[in-house]
């Protein structure tokens, strides 16, 4: 080193992730392959958070791989003053009979979602929506991008963003509304099996601020524990805003990249610790010196 120059004391990078999607729900890759992605970028600690079911993660778990850590999780869908919200769990007991049981209404409702959904693009002129579907899907759980890709594949758009745009987005024919549970139902599913609920991505819902608090203030006195704070590309503002209303209503913080697949402006597997150090977060029930 030459004189005069001081080296700057090195920062240990540390990977975590406790929001991600396999294929077992609407994600590109495999549980598996979810798994070898984390453990490639170094992450530590990883939550496979599939939508209203735990197969992924139980898939992954199953490998018996050393690293990353993976923490049990899910990803619940649930209904707030009229607003449809997600709720993550982490850490939960998945053979626990609460959260059995909530997997299995969420699987009903889906169900009779997508009935919902084929019957509506049949009325639009596409037959066989459902059928088609479902071989889309295949072992995955049945949505909206399964049809969006039949719709696709047939040939009736030439996009996925325009089967969004013209039958399956927000306010569209097919965007059917399942009978989700309660916030406070979903968070009991949790916290019963031992779990720490946390409320997904809160700007996703578009709330003004007022009504982000009053939905933070029911999550809180519902159970729940901590506040994403980030779930992919947040500017830091965004992210100390949330930071805020967490500790407004002494809640956790938990991060996640609410990765789905490689995709334009999409994160990648993996949420570098080092800016929320001292931060109260969800993840020192796993990570014992952060």
């Amino acid at each position: 080193m030459r004189r005069g120059l001081r080296r700057e004391p090195s920062v240990k990078i540390v990977l975590i992730d406790f929001h991600t999607h396999s294929s077992a729900s609407d994600g590109a890759l495999s549980p598996e392959e979810l798994l070898a992605r984390a453990r490639e970028r170094g992450v530590a600690l990883l939550a496979i958070t599939d939508h209203d079911l735990v197969s992924g993660y139980q898939r992954a778990a199953a490998l018996g791989a050393a690293s990353p850590r993976l923490v049990p999780g899910v990803e619940f869908s649930c209904v707030w003053s009229g607003v449809t919200v997600h709720v993550v769990g982490l850490g939960i007991d998945c053979a626990h009979p609460a959260l059995r049981a909530g997997v299995a209404r969420m699987a009903a409702a889906r169900e009779e979602r997508a009935l919902k959904i084929a019957t509506c693009l049949e009325k639009r002129g596409f037959p066989g929506a459902l059928p088609g579907a479902r071989a889309v899907a295949g072992d995955s759980q049945l949505g909206r991008p399964h049809f969006a890709r039949w719709l696709v594949d047939q040939g009736h758009v030439a996009s996925l963003n325009e089967a969004f745009d013209r039958h399956l987005g927000q306010g569209k024919p097919g965007d059917i509304k399942a009978f989700w549970p309660a916030l406070d139902e979903v968070v009991a599913w949790i916290t019963d099996s031992g779990g720490v609920a946390v409320l997904a991505h809160p700007l996703k819902y578009r709330l003004t601020n007022m009504k982000l608090r009053r939905l933070v203030a029911a999550f809180a006195a519902a159970g729940g524990a901590a506040l994403e704070v980030t779930s992919g590309r947040q500017t830091p503002d965004q992210v100390r805003h949330l930071e805020r209303v967490a500790q407004d209503f002494e809640l956790e913080v938990s991060i996640g990249s609410d990765f789905h697949s490689d995709a334009p402006y999409a994160a990648d597997v993996g949420v570098d610790l080092s800016p929320f150090a001292g931060r109260r977060g969800v993840w020192r029930r796993w990570l014992d010196d952060h």
